[in-house]
């Protein structure tokens, strides 16, 4: 009997020791999304920890919809807090924000989240870290938006190879829109490193129209994972889509679906 005990701690202990993440490209968030488009994303990511956007608009608009977006959050039973970055620094190409938002009575936020600064030049739109620290176990995402597929985003990527040793002591996930297959050889050194993707062949952005009831156009979002010090489960992808008649409908939320995955630290 005490062993049946000890087992069945172990095990609830395994399943709500684990953290909901999602990431998505939310598609110039700013003072284009209506009230309505503000209160269908919430109740969409409402049922996860820490949620990673990309595309938050750097003019006028993109800090107060994610404003609005925490605000109508915390009316649906959870308590949440959210950080925006300040514009990416590029300005050969499209400068954005990104954002945080997490459950307070889930994790903590530690520290001060900031923008990539060594390979901020490199990168049109640098990556925006976070720490966030749930049962004494600490994980560090870094948000990312890749510039478009034709202008080579692996030009960019292949630099992601050196923020692991530039962050020896941070528990790193790479998150968000590499506009990019996780099957390009760029994604190569981090995989010899010990980095696995949570998606294999799983597409993420919407067409212009379903053709023959295929929506989805191109494996552009994942989520990148030190496999020795984190494991993930339940991953999976939200189709939003299905819940509006068109696609063109559906793309004035985004024109990519949300990603999902649970994480636990070793």
């Amino acid at each position: 009997m005490g062993r049946l005990i000890i087992l069945l701690f172990l095990f609830s202990s395994n399943i709500f020791s684990q953290v909901k993440l999602l990431s998505w490209n939310v598609e110039n968030l700013g003072k284009s999304k209506s009230e309505a488009n503000i209160t269908f994303i919430a109740k969409t990511i409402k049922d996860y920890d820490v949620v990673a956007l990309q595309e938050v608009v750097a003019g006028e608009g993109g800090a107060q919809a994610v404003a609005k977006l925490a605000d109508e959050l915390n009316r649906k039973g959870s308590k949440w807090d959210y950080i925006i970055s300040d514009p990416t620094s590029s300005s050969a190409y499209k400068t954005e924000r990104y954002a945080f938002l997490w459950k307070t009575s889930k994790v903590n936020k530690i520290g001060e989240a900031w923008l990539e600064k060594k390979f901020n030049l490199e990168i049109d739109r640098e990556p925006y870290y976070c720490t966030f620290q749930y049962n004494n176990k600490q994980f560090t995402i870094a948000n990312f938006h890749a510039i478009t597929k034709s202008k080579q985003p692996e030009t960019e990527i292949k630099y992601f190879k050196l923020l692991p040793n530039q962050y020896p002591n941070l528990n790193l996930l790479f998150v968000g829109d590499f506009n990019c297959p996780q099957s390009h050889t760029v994604f190569n050194p981090l995989k010899k490193m010990g980095y696995n993707c949570v998606f294999t062949n799983q597409k993420t952005s919407l067409k212009k129209e379903c053709i023959e009831n295929v929506c989805l156009a191109s494996e552009f979002d994942n989520i990148w994972y030190f496999s020795n010090k984190i494991s993930v489960s339940n991953s999976k992808v939200i189709h939003f889509y299905n819940t509006f008649s068109s696609l063109k409908e559906a793309r004035e939320i985004s024109d990519h679906i949300p990603i999902t995955t649970e994480i636990l630290c070793k």
